[in-house]
């Protein structure tokens, strides 16, 4: 069940992470720039799969706080997303 859950907050992640990425931030414009010579621009997505990745490794094998952690990480990160998209930082 844990795995589940973590690949569906995972969707969730990539989704808010490729719209905040998308947008006209400032925040995002100065993340393309630097990350545009590392895997041409793919490297925050590289970045958000090795930790995706490392979280359903963690819970498949038992660890019971890679739930957890994964869904307060989910939470920053739609916060921060929402800040971001809506302006409000």
């Amino acid at each position: 069940m844990a795995i589940i859950l973590i690949f569906l907050c995972g969707i969730i992640n990539f989704a808010l992470h490729k719209a905040t990425m998308e947008s006209d931030h400032p925040m995002s414009v100065q993340m393309r720039g630097i990350f545009r010579h590392f895997m041409r621009g793919w490297g925050t997505y590289f970045l958000e799969y090795l930790i995706l990745l490392s979280a359903l490794s963690f819970a498949a094998l038992g660890y019971t706080i890679a739930l957890p952690a994964y869904i307060v990480y989910t939470g920053m990160n739609g916060v921060a997303g929402w800040a971001i998209l809506t302006g409000r930082f």
